[in-house]
């Protein structure tokens, strides 16, 4: 499955990492995983497979990722005990939030993944349309509550897939954090002569130019392998932003997805 980030804030909005629901799958993005502080008023309520950030203000909440349709509940669940995109539908529905997606992903996202260039002729890979309260442009802010999310444009496995970075402070320190969309070539993927794509391998460079460009000490990402998160919430103390600082770790998976990428796009050129 491939997400982009896309945004809601809670009762107000929600962002998204952009990406529809292909037929691939895996039990973890189905799995309830628990809850966690990651730093000052980010948390994770996602599941053990498919990461959703909450990011809490006095006016109101911010939700980076509504998962699968199947994940909502689980998604609720794990809010409440705090006071991919397939589920915008219903976060909406039940919470009246508005919802935030890069422009380039707006039409799929509104057609329930039709449109999507590797999985709109995929039955299984379609969802319940969402309306698109607002059009990110790459470069954009979404501020809400003294919190400012910025959203950085980075296609490729998506033609709209963000990856937002924001600045928190924690015990008199402040963190940059980066939430990684997702720099994946998924299985399928035509990098060359992509006729529903064309061009997608620029796009990709341009994602990997703008990941290196960016700060950051606390990595996260779309999914929690990303960046090690059962792992790291393993070691959680009281100190919980010490665990999730990993700027090392950030340049090193940014630099593995880069070789990747130019691995399978030289596959495909010959």
């Amino acid at each position: 499955m491939r997400l982009s980030f896309r945004t809601a804030i809670l009762p107000t909005l929600i962002l998204a990492c952009a990406g529809s629901v292909p037929a691939q799958d895996n039990e973890t993005w189905h799995e309830p995983f628990s809850p966690h502080r990651v730093v000052g008023n980010v948390y994770y309520v996602g599941t053990r497979g498919l990461a959703s950030f909450l990011i809490t203000t006095p006016d109101g909440h911010v939700l980076i990722n509504s998962g699968l349709k199947s994940s909502v509940p689980m998604i609720r669940a794990s809010v409440e005990n705090w006071d991919h995109n397939a589920g915008s539908a219903l976060v909406k529905q039940l919470t009246g939030a508005k919802y935030l997606v890069m422009e380039q992903d707006v039409a799929v996202t509104e057609d329930g993944g039709k449109s999507d260039f590797e999985y709109g002729a995929m039955p299984s890979s379609l969802y319940e349309p969402a309306k698109v309260d607002r059009a990110l442009h790459d470069g954009d802010e979404v501020k809400l509550g003294g919190s400012t999310l910025k959203a950085h444009l980075t296609p490729g496995h998506t033609k709209g897939c963000t990856t937002w970075t924001m600045t928190v402070q924690e015990g008199g320190r402040s963190y940059d954090i980066v939430i990684v969309g997702s720099p994946n070539v998924n299985a399928g993927y035509k990098l060359v002569n992509n006729g529903r794509y064309p061009g997608i391998a620029e796009d990709f460079a341009r994602t990997f130019q703008t990941l290196k460009s960016l700060h950051c000490d606390i990595f996260l990402g779309a999914h929690g392998d990303y960046y090690g998160m059962e792992g790291k919430v393993a070691r959680m103390t009281a100190a919980a932003p010490d665990v999730f600082v990993d700027p090392d770790g950030y340049r090193a998976y940014v630099s593995e997805r880069q070789q990747a990428f130019l691995a399978a796009l030289e596959r495909q050129k010959k």
